[in-house]
């Protein structure tokens, strides 16, 4: 018998950038989804999460395509992709278990596929390799769970550093660490607010980006993702580009640059402009990107109103879900409650509300890394 586990994550900035080549700035928190595996004499794969009245069985020999909407779907895929590649699994009874709340922009699914992902190569007697690992637990969800996601989810659950940030180019899949200071606490609030069209609206947003590059690449030829295109770019070839389609691309290529900006603001030590990035982010995925709601809205104001407070923004994929909070540790707990009574006052829901810690990515339990 193994365990392993994986932790959920929050992006500080660069959101919606790492399907166009761009860059990322998450952080892994200190929440944690854990497989623990037990071997079996067959081929079957055996889940069970949140007791035995939740259990579902499979065949390696025979895991299918496609999604089924079942959360073994991301369980599913990252075996057979990593079964495609050639590593033969193990029959395995698989216990999950997770304090990774879903569907709030966390990346649940990513620990969920990386920790299932270690525990099952490990049982079957394979090198636990974390960047192939990562790559196929994305391709697994574009397969398995419908979702035409980039990589940084799963990339930041297996190489997460406890007290950093991690810079991310995803086209080199380059990593550069920064320490985020102990006077800084991230504190994620959630909204209590899903949306039931969020992977439509996700890959939708990415087919718009990708109509975008092949339109500018008629007049850019060099350009193969956004990632490529400046601002100057952008406008000087507006022409080519419907309003969404612009307006989807303005977001992209500016978030871009956000990012770069905050990492060198960490860098220096200068928060405050750390902070205004993160309210530009807020309004650009409000205004272009079109993935905010009135709750994450109503979330960023009261985090804005309240002691402590460096800067406020959504983060994940939108369409309900948490934002990221930079705030004073000394105005933790002030914070937690004023932004508590201005988000009810706004909404009427009674929002969740933690600080996080920069922590670990993938690793067996007893043991300091995955690998």
């Amino acid at each position: 018998m193994n365990a392993y586990r994986a932790p959920g994550r929050i992006n500080l900035i660069g959101e919606h950038t790492d399907y166009n080549d761009g860059f990322v700035l998450p952080v892994a928190i200190d929440r944690y989804t854990t497989a623990t595996a037990t071997p079996r004499g067959d081929r079957r794969l055996r889940l069970s999460s949140g007791g035995q009245h939740n259990v579902i069985d499979l065949d390696l020999d025979a895991l299918g395509a496609g999604p089924t909407g079942r959360w073994s779907d991301y369980v599913r895929g990252v075996a057979a992709v990593l079964e495609r590649q050639g590593l033969q699994l193990r029959g395995a009874d698989l216990a999950i278990t997770s304090d990774v709340p879903s569907g709030v922009g966390l990346s649940s699914s990513a620990a969920l596929e990386i920790a299932a992902g270690c525990a099952l190569l490990d049982l079957a007697g394979h090198r636990i390799d974390l960047t192939q690992l990562a790559l196929a637990a994305q391709q697994a969800e574009h397969e398995f769970a419908g979702t035409r996601c980039g990589i940084m989810d799963q990339f930041i659950a297996c190489h997460g550093r406890d007290g950093h940030a991690m810079l991310l180019d995803t086209r080199t899949l380059a990593a550069t660490w920064l320490p985020v200071p102990p006077s800084l606490a991230i504190v994620v609030c959630n909204t209590m607010t899903k949306h039931a069209l969020a992977s439509d609206g996700y890959n939708q947003r990415r087919a718009d980006c990708e109509a975008g590059v092949r339109r500018l690449a008629v007049r850019l030829p060099r350009i193969r993702a956004l990632r490529d295109v400046t601002f100057a770019d952008l406008e000087a070839n507006q022409d080519v580009l419907d309003d969404r389609v612009y307006r989807r691309c303005r977001h992209v290529v500016t978030e871009n640059a956000r990012t770069l900006s905050a990492a060198d603001a960490l860098r220096d030590g200068d928060l405050a402009r750390f902070g205004v990035l993160m309210g530009a982010s807020h309004a650009s995925l409000r205004d272009d990107y079109n993935v905010s709601t009135p709750e994450l809205d109503a979330m960023v104001e009261a985090a804005m109103m309240s002691p402590g407070t460096l800067g406020a923004r959504m983060t994940g994929g939108g369409f309900g879900g948490c934002t990221v909070n930079l705030v004073h540790v000394d105005s933790v707990p002030a914070f937690t409650r004023e932004v508590a009574r201005h988000y009810d006052a706004a909404t009427g829901r009674v929002p969740e509300i933690y600080a996080c810690r920069p922590s670990r990515g993938a690793h067996m339990i007893g043991m300091t890394t995955c690998d």
